[in-house]
């Protein structure tokens, strides 16, 4: 089940890539686009307009609310887990923490994870796991909530988080990271799961960043 998964997001992947415009020095925006075309000092000029991850509100750790304002101007990585995961989500969060110790105190970077079993995973439960982890301050946002918010939330990602009987847990999601930029663009997707997903998402971050000092 997990490979199939993989496998689809990975081609879905694929097809966004091979749909998006690219240098050698600048991450691809993912997702649908649209052209706008409109009338500047009488002449009519087209722009395009590109995906952005859409308004959300849900509660973290601290039981405070985390909100897309809460990453406004910065570069966040995102990804969907349960604590009581009995497969993927252990070789997740070993990836994440690796982010996670790269880029900690860099103001610019921040990570969320989104839980898919609010009911067990309260947010007293995900501030006892993110102690466990070592995570401390708040770079690293652990976000619960109404469940059918969460798995709406999780294809505004592109990535798949949903309730599946015959998943290990009874609940079925992306093995993947996505990282999203300050304007909310996805600018990449990695595989979660080992450690070479997650060094090209740790250099893709610091290609990001450079991009922004650049402008």
């Amino acid at each position: 089940m997990y490979s199939v998964l993989k496998s689809s997001i990975s081609l879905a992947v694929f097809l966004f890539l091979a749909a998006c415009s690219s240098t050698e020095s600048r991450l691809p925006i993912m997702g649908e686009r649209d052209v706008i075309t409109k009338e500047v000092d009488g002449k009519t000029v087209t722009d395009t307009a590109y995906y952005q991850i859409p308004g959300f509100q849900f509660t973290n750790q601290d039981s405070l609310p985390v909100t897309d304002k809460t990453f406004d101007g910065k570069i966040y990585v995102a990804d969907f887990f349960f604590i009581t995961c009995p497969t993927i989500c252990p070789k997740m969060k070993t990836q994440m923490k690796r982010v996670y110790d790269q880029f900690k105190n860099n103001p610019d970077v921040m990570l969320l994870s989104y839980t898919i079993d609010p009911k067990h995973d309260t947010p007293a439960v995900l501030k006892e796991f993110a102690t466990s982890l070592g995570i401390t301050g708040s770079q690293w946002q652990f976000a619960t909530g109404p469940k059918e918010e969460i798995f709406k939330t999780g294809k505004s990602y592109m990535v798949v988080a949903q309730e599946d009987a015959g998943a290990p847990g009874g609940l079925l999601h992306s093995g993947h990271f996505v990282l999203v930029d300050k304007e909310k663009h996805v600018r990449g997707m990695y595989d979660g799961t080992t450690e070479e997903g997650a060094d090209k998402l740790m250099a893709d971050i610091d290609r990001l960043l450079a991009e922004y000092k650049t402008k």
